[in-house]
């Protein structure tokens, strides 16, 4: 049993309707980053210097020595960049989210007392500025603790989100068993919350962002100039805010670091960007707790099948007469390499018919004779599947005239004698005098070219009965 954890499918072509506050028609929230004290250093028992997101492109740790250039780059951003962008929120009334690590919170009494004193949520961001990948298990459920127990002294209140960044594949799994959290930030794949099933608990996801974010001025091929930044800004909000006017909302996030946009020649790009939210209608600019209450209000986890997890046994039980009386078709999809894309009807629709295509003649030609005639004997005896009953009545194949049905009778025939199967249609796709026109054209076609769209009826019929079953 192959199983693959990755989910690519999201919420698919249709996500849902935020019901932003307001009937708002996009979320944007600022993210502020606050690290300063809390990075890679000597003085914090650390093996080596920080070499992460500073002025200097490309630095390199400095195993045994402190890096007194990269701390002083750090500095600034508690000294001097912080309160430049407090100030520019407080003008502007704008209360972001602050990802706090621990460490660097402790460190910052006067910042801590500012954000607290102006309604600014503060998440946590961890213990320690540091990479988690190389942590064991046991080693990072420690720190994660650590970081709360750290965050509710410093702060005066226990986090209601995380954020880690530098973070490992244990690390959203890790807090959310904490259970201490209304979401967490872990992911960059959506732009609207979602529910994820971690062990026992329906934990909410609200995707951070890594592309509308400041530290992209301390990378290769990133923002040179305030500019730069703003237009990138701009340009993702007047996209997201046509969706939104369109009947589709999102949410727009926002990454700052005080020691990146808080120096004098970017924090315009944040002014102007404002400026440029502002003066558009149906713009709520909340806290990232904000929106997780929201979303927990307005769109509850929901209990949902998922085939991909289901045993086989379980499996083949509930999906083996999708395609009519073959089982076989779902044994073998289960052994495929299933994960979340598979778990809507167009997902396992696809697993299954990989199934049947790949198939035999013998097998498939088997599968075409375990249909039963339109409105034949079967139909007459009461003896068909619930699923042909119901299929074969939405076309009225339940009532026939008695002409109607001796017309049925004859092409039944000699199709089948024709053709060496019954004729095969998704009965409804269509109305009864359309399933009379098909029949008398396709029982003109050679065998070969009747064989094939036989089976794309076989698959569209599975299909059907997948969305009945499945989102």
């Amino acid at each position: 049993m192959i199983r693959y954890p990755r989910n690519l499918r999201g919420y698919g072509p249709t996500p849902p309707d935020p019901q932003w506050p307001g009937q708002a028609r996009i979320a944007v929230q600022f993210v502020v980053n606050y690290e300063e004290g809390g990075e890679n250093c000597l003085l914090h028992g650390d093996a080596a210097s920080e070499a992460f997101l500073s002025e200097i492109v490309g630095a390199q740790a400095w195993p045994g020595q402190r890096h007194w250039n990269m701390e002083s780059i750090y500095d600034y951003g508690a000294r001097a960049g912080f309160w430049r962008v407090f100030r520019v929120f407080e003008e502007f009334g704008i209360k972001p989210t602050v990802y706090g690590v621990a460490s660097a919170l402790a460190r910052s009494p006067e910042q801590v007392a500012a954000m607290t004193e102006a309604g600014w949520e503060i998440a946590s961001h961890g213990l320690k500025w540091v990479e988690h990948k190389d942590m064991d298990e046991s080693e990072e459920r420690a720190a994660i603790a650590e970081a709360i127990r750290l965050h509710t002294e410093v702060v005066g209140a226990a986090p209601a989100g995380w954020y880690t960044g530098r973070c490992s594949e244990n690390t959203v799994r890790l807090a959310a068993e904490t259970g201490q959290f209304d979401y967490i930030s872990d992911t960059y794949d959506d732009d609207l919350p979602y529910w994820s099933r971690i062990g026992e608990r329906d934990q909410l996801i609200i995707p951070y962002t890594l592309d509308a974010n400041d530290m992209r001025f301390a990378t290769p091929q990133g923002f040179n100039t305030a500019g730069h930044f703003f237009d990138y800004l701009r340009d993702a909000f007047d996209a997201l805010h046509a969706e939104g006017m369109a009947g589709r909302p999102k949410m727009m996030s926002i990454g700052l670091h005080n020691r990146l946009i808080g120096r004098p020649g970017r924090i315009l790009a944040l002014r102007r960007f404002i400026d440029h939210a502002i003066g558009h209608e149906g713009v709520w600019f909340p806290r990232r707790i904000e929106i997780a209450r929201h979303w927990a209000k307005v769109h509850p986890p929901t209990t949902q099948i998922q085939p991909s997890t289901l045993e086989k046994a379980a499996f083949v039980a509930r999906f083996g007469g999708v395609f009519e009386h073959s089982p076989w078709i779902a044994e073998r999809a289960h052994g495929l390499e299933l994960g979340p894309a598979h778990d809507s009807a167009a997902g396992l629709h696809n697993a299954l018919a990989r199934v049947f295509r790949s198939a035999s003649h013998a097998e498939r030609l088997g599968v075409l004779k375990a249909h039963p005639d339109l409105a034949g004997k079967l139909a007459a005896a009461e003896r068909l599947t619930a699923e042909s009953t119901s299929e074969q009545a939405s076309a009225g194949l339940d009532a026939l005239t008695d002409a109607e049905r001796d017309a049925f009778t004859r092409l039944n025939t000699a199709y089948v004698d024709k053709h060496g199967f019954p004729f095969i249609i998704a009965v409804r796709d269509h109305d009864k005098a359309g399933i009379l026109g098909a029949f008398q054209r396709r029982l003109d076609n050679d065998s070969a070219t009747e064989f094939g769209e036989a089976c794309r009826q076989v698959e569209r019929i599975a299909f059907l009965r997948l969305k009945d079953m499945l989102p």
